[in-house]
């Protein structure tokens, strides 16, 4: 049994690699803000601190008597306005925690990155794998640049031997309870029937569990300062609302919204952003509403044992949750 620390432990993934912990009998602290909503930890066991990556006497005192550091927590945005935040947590919260580690006794630290620290492609035959050179800079998209620069800052302290870390790239993690996630509004509109529209470009998708998993063999098996990406199936976003209608017994988005239109909508919401309204998208939303991201995930197969189940199944589950919950 060991004694692991969670931040981000709230979240989707977080209470699912909580639960699994759980099951393997190890004794888990997380790392909260005092106003943190609990409900998805329900029914789990673990030890509750107080604390915020942005702070580091708090991640100092967190991870005393800690073994391992599971590193979960972030900030997932679109809107320009939202970057500087993204840039307080993602890239400030990981090199609080960095310092925090050193001298602390933790072994281990599993940092959860993000396949948008590697970058995406804009076409259908650019599928990046861990080597992929991180292509996407110029576009300025705050959540990408941030992940990347926190994941370069971990990268970093290994090459100095400063920490024993591990990072993993999960790609869009789907599941039951993945509803919740504020970032899945347009998947929940779609099984509901009411999102008449879908963009060309695609993602990839893992099933929750099948990610979990790969944490935890990361853990044991990860190379220190390697990445892995996490990813499940390539699919284009057409085939992907296709079967969440399908199984939502509703009918799928027929219509694909041209660039042009989506791009105008960006640019209408980032002025609205600018004064203050609440726009439908921003060009932040166009750019990676677009793109095609896909990956190749041979190497967490081959290394940690990886084995990803369909999407449809990923995506049967999210949809059977939102039934049960009255969502649908």
């Amino acid at each position: 049994m060991a004694k692991v620390l969670v931040t981000g432990a709230n979240g989707f993934l977080g209470s699912n690699l909580v639960r699994r912990l759980n099951q393997e009998g190890h004794h888990v602290r997380i790392l909260v803000r005092s106003t943190s909503d609990l409900s998805e930890l329900d029914g789990c066991q673990f030890e509750k601190f107080v604390g915020d990556v942005t702070d580091v006497e708090s991640l100092r005192k967190a991870v005393v008597g800690i073994e391992t550091v599971f590193h979960l927590a972030g900030v997932i945005a679109y809107r320009r306005a939202d970057r500087s935040l993204m840039e307080k947590v993602n890239v400030g919260g990981t090199a609080n925690l960095l310092t925090a580690l050193q001298g602390s006794g933790v072994s281990r630290l599993v940092d959860l990155s993000s396949v948008v620290a590697i970058g995406a492609g804009f076409r259908p035959d650019q599928i990046l794998n861990e080597e992929s050179e991180y292509n996407v800079g110029s576009l300025h998209l705050g959540y990408f640049d941030t992940k990347h620069q926190a994941e370069m800052l971990v990268r970093q302290a290994c090459v100095e031997k400063k920490v024993d870390a591990v990072i993993l790239n999960p790609s869009t993690i789907y599941g039951a309870g993945d509803a919740l996630k504020g970032t899945r509004k347009t998947q929940v509109k779609v099984a509901q029937g009411k999102f008449p529209f879908y963009t060309r470009g695609g993602v990839n998708i893992i099933h929750v569990d099948d990610c979990v998993e790969g944490i935890l063999s990361a853990w044991k098996k990860g190379r220190t300062g390697e990445r892995y990406i996490l990813s499940g199936e390539n699919l284009l976003l057409k085939d992907v609302f296709d079967m969440i209608a399908q199984e939502a017994g509703v009918a799928s988005p027929k219509m694909q919204m041209p660039s042009w239109a989506l791009f105008t909508l960006g640019w209408v919401g980032d002025r609205m952003t600018d004064v203050g309204m609440k726009g439908p998208v921003s060009t932040e939303n166009a750019w990676t509403s677009q793109m095609y991201h896909w990956f190749d995930n041979a190497k967490a197969r081959r290394e940690l044992g990886l084995d990803p189940r369909p999407a449809r199944v990923a995506l049967h589950d999210s949809v059977n949750w939102m039934k049960e919950k009255g969502i649908l």
